[in-house]
């Protein structure tokens, strides 16, 4: 019962954060691998379970979905769903080992671009200028590796989306968010189709759909009161995590 807890409640927390800016996957996977999953099956799983999440997100955002820039929302979704399957499909074809070896590295990548990204977002906006944005064709590319990484492990994934479209097209992060949720949904509904079938993480089917259940409730109630929280504080507290888990894995070797 305390694992089943557990889960739960760190399926409510990743449903929540992804909701609001990202970070899920710091709070998922470890809490998986601390129930017994291997990596592989644990990664496989969390991208599962958030898929749920993600839709009621996109549900609630779903009159505030604004394009990106120039680009086709039509085509940015295509482009998602074409790279989270790719991705997908690197795990599941890469040798568990290698994805064990990769992840305390994914997992410091992706906390740097949680610390570090926003400011770099920043200054390169004010040094280069909004009028020296991405074209349509530079924004799908750049979503198309941002999918295959979100696909393979998915950490920060949101985060790198904030930064590129900042980057690129001065976006605001508020404006952006509802927009971030749905190509975050589309990404892991891919991979979700390919993980299903070609993975076990249905050998832990009830693991699985308790963070399903948490993930759902956490992502609609999270994207209800986002504009509620503290935005300085919510970043604290996933990059905490973020930080955290980074260690522990390492440590762990």
């Amino acid at each position: 019962m305390s694992e089943i807890l557990l889960v739960l409640l760190a399926g409510t927390a990743a449903g929540a954060l992804n909701s609001v800016g990202g970070g899920g996957t710091f709070v998922a996977l470890p809490a998986l691998v601390a129930v017994g999953l291997s990596p592989v099956t644990a990664n496989a799983s969390s991208t599962i379970a958030l898929v749920p999440g993600a839709v009621a997100s996109g549900w609630v955002y779903r009159r505030e979905i604004a394009p990106v820039g120039a680009t086709s929302t039509t085509a940015l979704t295509a482009v998602s769903v074409v790279g989270g399957g790719l991705g997908a499909a690197l795990l599941l074809t890469l040798p568990a080992a290698s994805f064990d070896a990769a992840v305390p590295w994914l997992l410091a990548f992706a906390t740097a671009v949680l610390a570090f990204g926003r400011r770099l977002s920043h200054a390169l906006s004010n040094r280069l200028g909004r009028e020296i944005g991405m074209t349509s064709r530079a924004v799908l590319i750049g979503q198309f590796f941002l999918a295959l990484y979100g696909g393979y492990f998915g950490g920060a994934v949101g985060i790198m989306m904030f930064a590129l479209w900042g980057i690129g097209l001065g976006l605001d992060t508020a404006a952006s968010n509802p927009m971030r949720v749905t190509q975050i949904a589309a990404i892991n509904l891919s991979a979700t189709a390919l993980l299903l079938v070609a993975s076990d993480a249905l050998s832990a089917a009830l693991v699985l759909a308790t963070m399903l259940v948490g993930a759902v409730a956490g992502g609609f109630t999270g994207a209800h009161f986002a504009r509620r929280l503290t935005a300085r504080l919510l970043r604290r507290i996933i990059l905490t995590t973020a930080v955290t888990m980074t260690v522990v894995y390492f440590v762990r070797g």
